[in-house]
């Protein structure tokens, strides 16, 4: 049985809240509409985001600006080397009741909250980072055998600088796995800089003129899990993420398979489909589009591909590889037997 479209008159109010959201990012950071709309799709898709760039273009500010727009709690942590575990996760420390004895009390870190920045997380040990790992996945937190829920909903965003790598700790491929964008935060134009000096001083960015509720948040989930994914559709972002592993059966794509030690995983499907679901509701459609998928296949995967020698020889990107994808394989498979329509 198919799933049933929303019709316009529900899809409406879900849409009116991502425009409004939008549009005050973009009052916050001048000439990054794109970005802001990527951002907000990530977090109705309960993803969370890396965000990488030069200093001072603002992925504090962004980050800043999601969480009070949004209602929810933020913390900000400056990932450093000197960092611990417990500094992010929290810790057990002995207290004395008013009875005299003493008892564990945990006392919760900063990741007991909705929005959470990692600033600069490569500067981070990787023990640190892993610290992370549990709680992007399973929005948990174990210590001493005890297990914690954190808030719902909960996202990490995290930046790191792309030209500072001395002193720095790569994050490994299984901690990018679970991000489910890497949004690279590029510069301004000359118009949007000259915008920025005479209107705000010191740089400091106006107050948000209308904040969403939380009901406005849920509505924004509920509207999700009902967004169509037809079999067509989802039948392309798989022949696209298997494409990147042509060891295992699937057909070799010209100008990816060389270039690939590592292709991506099978959460970067899911992460696709999520993705797409949510542009798909931005946009207010009520199914997926192959357009949609391919709006945002390179934030989706340009963090989960692992390039080889060849690639750094012929000097080739994972944008490169991405593209290639997306030109040379197929929207609709010729022998997809499934059913293209969605009403």
């Amino acid at each position: 049985m198919k799933d049933k479209l929303l019709t316009p008159e529900e899809l409406s109010p879900a849409t009116e809240i991502c425009r409004k959201i939008v549009n005050e990012l973009n009052k916050i950071l001048l000439g990054k509409d794109e970005l802001h709309r990527k951002v907000l799709a990530a977090l109705i898709s309960r993803g969370h985001i890396l965000f990488e760039g030069l200093p001072g273009v603002g992925k504090t500010a962004l980050v800043k600006a999601v969480g009070e727009i949004l209602s929810l709690d933020f913390r900000r942590i400056q990932f450093t080397p000197d960092l611990m575990p417990s500094d992010i996760l929290g810790t057990n420390i002995l207290q004395e009741r008013e009875d005299g004895e003493r008892e564990m009390v945990f006392r919760e870190g900063p990741v007991f909250t909705n929005i959470l920045l990692a600033d600069e997380i490569n500067r981070a040990s990787p023990k640190t980072q892993s610290a992370l790992l549990e709680a992007m996945q399973e929005s948990t937190v174990t210590l001493l055998n005890v297990t914690r829920r954190l808030p719902s909903p909960f996202f990490v965003l995290a930046s790191q600088n792309p030209i500072e790598m001395e002193g720095t700790y790569p994050i490994p491929e299984a901690q990018l796995d679970r991000f489910l964008f890497k949004l690279n935060v590029r510069s301004v134009s000359a118009d949007t800089l000259n915008a920025i000096i005479t209107t705000r001083r010191r740089g400091i960015p106006p107050e948000p003129e209308w904040r969403a509720e939380r009901k406005d948040v849920e509505l924004l989930f509920e509207m999700m899990e009902r967004i169509v994914l037809s079999e067509a559709v989802a039948s392309y972002i798989s022949r696209l993420v298997a494409a990147t592993h042509p060891e295992s059966g699937a057909e070799e794509v010209e100008g990816v398979s060389e270039y690939i030690s590592y292709g991506a995983s099978p959460r970067a499907a899911i992460a696709l489909a999520e993705a797409s679901r949510a542009v798909a509701l931005i946009n207010g459609r009520p199914s997926v589009g192959f357009e949609d998928v391919k709006s945002i296949i390179y934030d989706v995967l340009n963090h989960r591909l692992i390039l080889n020698y060849k690639a750094k020889i012929d000097r080739v990107t994972a944008e490169d590889v991405i593209g290639a994808l997306v030109d040379r394989v197929e929207e609709v498979d010729l022998n997809f037997s499934g059913d293209i329509s969605v009403a």
